[in-house]
């Protein structure tokens, strides 16, 4: 349970793929100028990283890795095929979002005509792909996680596109200077709310505590020793720096 509370929390917060690694800023700047606006393209976000990324650790797990197609036969054992990781991965992505194009037009034709080529280009979304690629790259060990990873990242876009359009909302009746009227402001926000999140880094601290039955002196003794040693190679490394100077 653990496990599955500090994954949500740092795919959110910490991991944010906007704030974090940048990803998704195309649709990020071009479609946070309304909330209603955001909120649809990030409700759509959330559903397409929801599905796509379960699907894939399913793909990826028994049908790309190394030895992954072991379940047919000894025969298969020796199989790797990794390298259809990013055609398997965009035809999933996709898939879903044609899905989610046909269901938002039948019963939300304003949104649909609201968000416009964005919708569609969801498919090409680097946040969509980085969502599958990431999962892959870390190696999530179960399809729970794999869900709760797909629908945490969803929900870090969602947040991140959500309050830039609202800011956005409210300082297009304020007095911005006008070289920073635009993007040039909005890059000035969404770099001190990426600040902001990454701040939330202090949460998780568990990894910190010593195990049990360890006590404090001991965990002491050893800090002392690295200490200790780091001094000793940082001495060792000065004096054969000198050496070579001498030479």
């Amino acid at each position: 349970m653990l496990e599955h509370l500090e994954l949500f929390f740092k795919s959110i917060f910490i991991d944010n793929m906007v704030f974090a690694v940048f990803l998704g800023m195309c649709s990020y700047l071009a479609v946070s100028k309304k909330v209603s606006t955001a909120v649809g393209l990030g409700a759509a976000v959330i559903f397409v990283l929801a599905v796509t990324v379960p699907l894939n650790w399913l793909l990826d797990q028994y049908l790309l890795q190394d030895g992954a197609l072991a379940w047919l036969g000894p025969e298969y054992a020796d199989y790797n095929l990794s390298f259809l990781s990013f055609i398997m991965f965009i035809a999933t992505i996709a898939t879903m979002v044609q899905l989610v194009e046909i269901v938002v037009e039948k019963f939300s034709p304003a949104l649909y005509n609201s968000l416009g080529i964005f919708l569609p280009l969801i498919a090409v979304n680097c946040a969509i792909l980085g969502g599958s690629l990431f999962m892959q790259a870390r190696e999530i060990p179960s399809l729970g996680l794999a869900l709760n990873y797909g629908i945490s990242s969803g929900i870090g876009w969602f947040l991140a596109i959500l309050a830039i359009a609202a800011i956005r909302e409210k300082i297009r009746y304020s007095n911005v200077p006008p070289p920073l009227r635009g993007l040039g402001i909005t890059f000035i926000i969404t770099g001190l709310m990426g600040i902001g999140f990454q701040s939330f880094g202090g949460m998780l601290t568990g990894d910190n505590e010593p195990p049990e039955g360890t006590s404090n002196t001991t965990v002491e003794k050893t800090i002392e020793e690295k200490e200790i040693n780091k001094e000793i190679e940082d001495e060792e490394k000065a004096v054969s720096y000198n050496e070579v100077l001498n030479k």
